[in-house]
Order: C-alpha cells, then sequence, then structure tokens
C-alpha cells in the first residue's frame, strides 16, 4: 500500500472558533476604557455570530438555508475586520494582533464568499 502526503485540511468550524476566542483574547487586552466602548461590543458580537452561524449552516436542513447562514457569515465577517480596524490603541503588541485577526476576518470573508458564489450545479 503506498502512502500518499495530505494537504493539511483545515476545519472551518474550528477556524471560525479560534478567530471569536482570538477577538476576546485581545479585548482582555485592550485597556479599561477601550474594552467598553461600543466599537469592542460591536466586534464581540460579529466575530461570535461568524462562528455561531457556521455552526448553524453546518446543521442546516436545505442547501438554500446552508447558503443563507454563508452570507451571513461573510456580512458579519466583514463587520468584524471593520470594527478591529477602528479599535485604536497605542500598544505594539495589541496593534500586530489587531492586524493578524483582521486579516483572519478578510480571509473568512473570502471563503464564504467563495462558498457563497461558488458553483452553482442546479
Amino acid at each position: 500500500m503506498v502512502k500518499t502526503k495530505s494537504l493539511k485540511q483545515y476545519d472551518l468550524e474550528e477556524r471560525t472558533f479560534d478567530f471569536a476566542r482570538g477577538v476576546r483574547n485581545l479585548v482582555k487586552k485592550l485597556p479599561k476604557v477601550v474594552q467598553f466602548s461600543d466599537d469592542v461590543r460591536q466586534l464581540l458580537r460579529a466575530s461570535g455570530s461568524v462562528a455561531a452561524n457556521y455552526i448553524e449552516a453546518n446543521e442546516s436542513l436545505s442547501k438554500k438555508d446552508f447558503l443563507h447562514r454563508a452570507k451571513i457569515c461573510r456580512k458579519e465577517a466583514k463587520e468584524s475586520r471593520l470594527w478591529l480596524r477602528l479599535i485604536e490603541t497605542k500598544d505594539i503588541e495589541i496593534q500586530k494582533e489587531q492586524k493578524q485577526l483582521a486579516q483572519e476576518a478578510l480571509e473568512l470573508t473570502k471563503i464564504f464568499g467563495s462558498i457563497v458564489n461558488g458553483p452553482k450545479f442546479f
């Protein structure tokens, strides 16, 4: 039997969870004044919504419902990126983490966009 190298598989459910958890870890590092801003609250909601809606998409009963949830994931990932970019801090390490999370939000947006706009086999 010949063994072949398999490409690293990505579990999108785990990836969206890691994104939401990463956002929460970032928020904990923000100064208390910033932690309670409306931008941060919106960021927490949007990042969690990406993960929650993807779980719901995986449990959908129809392709139409799956695509609807994937569209919500895309929208929430875009929104998360906006809030990440709007939060201001002078801490270089936090800024670096913010940029990484904003990049992840962009990548998730593209992934869900390709799911939504992918090939239609009807």
